[in-house]
């Protein structure tokens, strides 16, 4: 029987039953694994899973037995792809599972900040609405979203879905993509930078979107412009976006992703979380009941293909 191990089960959440895994093997699943924990833990594994952890060498070298290990995400930046080769070890992801949750996360933080959705509920909540004695409050003032720019970096699955929300919602969009398409009006970054009102982050991590959005080109951008990253924190310059949102050199910024996770006191957004033209959330985008419903089952699947001597989303 396999030994499956699963080394950050807490990240798939506590309401999912792992029954389609224990159909496979023998399962030892572990909420979270320290560093320290992870030889003894992988040791005698033949398949393993992961969220968060990073995969490396040194681990690969403590699990003689392991055959396969299965990314509980669709980015794998935190797996040694070249480590794994080496030891003919087999690497499968999860593509697609969360599109439509990351969509409605990023389409909702673009419309709570266009809206000032959480100035206005904190005007309700403490208090200040029955006091004030006028029915209405119409401060601070919002605009609609209908005929502005909404530039779009990345147009994958994601890229695509939020595309699809913004014309429902009668915004312009403007797309920047590695391969353009004649499907959507392609511009290069700088120029994407530029004319956004709107701009929604849709990229994996690599060596060439480190820092894609530095400081040269959020100096370019409308002071009202609303920045909104759901990819990775690390590709863009979050010093220097939290400096623009201080000086009024953006209008807003929304991320569900930051460099380092989860979020200490000395990342240059922690300053600035109460902002009231700020909305950070915990890398949760991905994360409603039915894609990670859908990432364990796909799991679930990758090992049974492989198991079979069939390839299904292997990216060594």
């Amino acid at each position: 029987m396999q030994k499956i191990v699963i080394l950050d089960a807490g990240t798939l959440g506590e309401d999912l039953s792992l029954d389609p895994l224990r159909a496979l093997g023998q399962v030892c699943a572990y909420p979270a694994t320290a560093v320290s924990d992870i030889p003894d833990r992988v040791a005698d594994c033949d398949i393993l899973i992961q969220n968060k952890v990073r995969i490396t060498k040194e681990v690969l070298c403590a699990a003689p037995r392991l055959k396969l290990i299965c990314e509980a995400a669709t980015g794998y930046d935190n797996i040694d792809l070249c480590a794994a080769r080496a030891r003919g070890v087999a690497v499968c992801n999860v593509p697609g599972y969360s599109t439509p949750s990351v969509v409605q996360l990023t389409v909702a933080t673009v419309l709570s900040l266009a809206t000032h959705l959480q100035v206005y509920a904190a005007y309700v909540a403490d208090g200040s609405y029955t006091e004030s004695g006028h029915p209405t409050s119409l401060t601070p003032v919002y605009h609609e979203l209908e005929g502005r720019t909404w530039g779009i970096l990345g147009y994958g699955h994601i890229g695509q879905g939020v595309a699809a929300v913004a014309r429902a919602l009668g915004c312009q969009v403007l797309v920047s993509t590695r391969t353009p398409t004649a499907s959507a009006c392609c511009v290069d970054l700088d120029e994407l930078c530029r004319r956004a009102d709107i701009l929604t982050i849709h990229v994996p991590l690599s060596d060439t979107t480190r820092g894609i959005i530095d400081r040269r080109r959020i100096a370019m951008m409308k002071p009202d412009a609303i920045v909104v990253n759901v990819a990775r924190g690390a590709v863009t310059d979050e010093a220097a976006l939290a400096d623009a949102l201080r000086k009024g050199r953006i209008g807003a910024l929304g991320a569900d992703v930051f460099s380092t996770e989860p979020l200490p006191p000395s990342h240059p957004f922690y300053a600035i979380r109460r902002h009231p033209r700020v909305c950070f959330t915990p890398h949760m985008a991905w994360g409603s009941f039915e894609a990670r419903t859908r990432c364990l089952h796909t799991i679930a699947e990758n090992i049974r293909a492989f198991l079979d001597g069939r390839l299904l989303n292997r990216i060594d």
